[in-house]
């Protein structure tokens, strides 16, 4: 029996799920509920103390709590319901949510519709498997940032971070910052995952060197972390014999990718998609089950809030449509798919009746490209071409399509990648 029915039920009041609650209230949505399993919104952000965030839907740069702050107080000046402290256990293919908290105990509430804004996970040391013994003093980067930053806890004074990511890079800013040694960044790829001002940022202007082709091939230490190992890999990321360099360190921070957060996705049978580990999208961002909806980096990882807070906007838009005039005529989609140089698109799929003006593509590609142009073709006729100087894994890409030109195609739609 369910407790209540609402419009529209938000799973997650991170960055994704506030913007999509917001925007949906806007569309003149009521009995809206947001879900959060942690004691408050905000999400990651809240954890995210330096700069760098706003710049594109601000127009001024903004720490991440203050980023969330902003979309609190939007969300507060609504009618949106939160619970916080509130664990989702299941949804189900009717729309049911299944939820616990202390407070409330079990309960099963009913939606017209469902936005999905779980967010990502990191991947940890169990994951990868690097050698060696298991002491105290290994951590992800982001729990290593959530310690020092909300805790007010010092994780360790000789670091040394594996992978390249963006939380990896601003935690060896942080870490320096806080009095620590950083002893370097190793990254088994030829270039780096992060963001390139990052990379400046955080490593060019402390002197921490970056190795490329590089990584750890064994821990040591008995209770704590007492050095580790890192040799160079060949083309195939294998460890090349006589290259070791052995590091005295008592910390070792993991920046080596993030995972979004889709078990009640797959739970509920939606579709998923390999490339990204998220949830197959439409244009508005609803998944294969009508009626419920994905956006951020539940569906896909990005490099930018600005990015996660517009594309959860569409979800929290088409949540509304969906609620109010009903389910959109899903015959006849457009299959995208990547062709060479790229790692995935999103979305998945375009029906052209929902398509207003034009379509944004996100992407990203599986190489360092110069001098290149990122081609959209369909049935071997071409439909648009866009000029880059420089394409590269750690940054994601977008191209804005317009309607015109996908009306040209036929049932599927390849991005790829061409250099001069």
């Amino acid at each position: 029996m369910f407790e209540k029915t609402y419009n529209l039920i938000v799973i997650g009041g991170g960055p994704a799920g506030l913007a999509a609650a917001c925007e949906a209230w806007e569309g003149g949505l009521e009995s809206i509920l947001i879900i959060e399993r942690d004691k408050q919104l905000g999400g990651i952000l809240n954890q995210c103390i330096h700069n760098g965030f706003g710049l594109h839907y601000f127009k001024e740069e903004l720490t991440g709590p203050e980023y969330a702050g902003r979309f609190v107080k939007m969300l507060n000046s609504t009618g949106v319901e939160v619970s916080l402290d509130t664990m989702v256990l299941e949804i189900t293919e009717n729309r049911e949510v299944h939820a616990v908290s202390s407070k409330e105990g079990y309960r099963i509430l009913n939606a017209r519709s469902i936005v999905l804004a779980m967010g990502c996970r990191e991947r940890t040391r169990g994951a990868i498997g690097i050698p060696g013994t298991r002491p105290a003093g290994v951590f992800t980067a982001g729990a290593a940032q959530r310690y020092v930053n909300i805790e007010g806890y010092m994780v360790g004074r000789r670091v040394l971070i594996l992978g390249s990511g963006d939380i990896g890079l601003i935690m060896a800013r942080r870490m320096t910052l806080e009095g620590a040694k950083v002893l370097a960044c190793v990254e088994v790829m030829p270039y780096s995952g992060g963001l390139n001002r990052n990379i400046v940022q955080c490593l060019h202007d402390y002197d921490i060197p970056l190795y490329l082709s590089h990584t750890i091939t064994e821990i040591r230490g008995k209770q704590r972390v007492e050095s580790a190992v890192v040799s160079k890999v060949d083309e195939q990321r294998r460890p090349i014999p006589g290259t070791e360099i052995e590091f005295d360190c008592d910390t070792i921070l993991l920046s080596v990718g993030l995972i979004p957060e889709n078990e009640l996705t797959r739970q509920a049978g939606i579709e998923m998609d390999r490339r990204t580990n998220g949830a197959v999208v439409y244009e508005n961002m609803e998944t294969s089950l009508p009626g419920v909806f994905a956006c951020g980096n539940v569906v896909h990882v990005h490099d930018l809030v600005d990015f996660v807070t517009a594309e959860s906007q569409r979800a929290g838009r088409a949540a509304c449509r969906y609620v109010q005039q009903g389910e959109a005529d899903r015959a006849g989609a457009l299959t995208l798919s990547n062709g060479p140089g790229v790692t995935y698109t999103v979305p998945q799929k375009i029906r052209l009746d929902a398509v207003e003006k034009t379509v944004e593509i996100f992407f990203r590609v599986n190489r360092v490209c110069k001098d290149s142009v990122v081609r959209v073709e369909s049935g071997g006729a071409s439909l648009a071409n866009f000029k880059r100087d420089h394409l590269a894994p750690g940054e994601m890409e977008r191209i804005v399509i317009p309607k015109t030109l996908l009306e040209r195609a036929s049932d599927n739609i390849t991005v790829f990648i061409e250099e001069v």
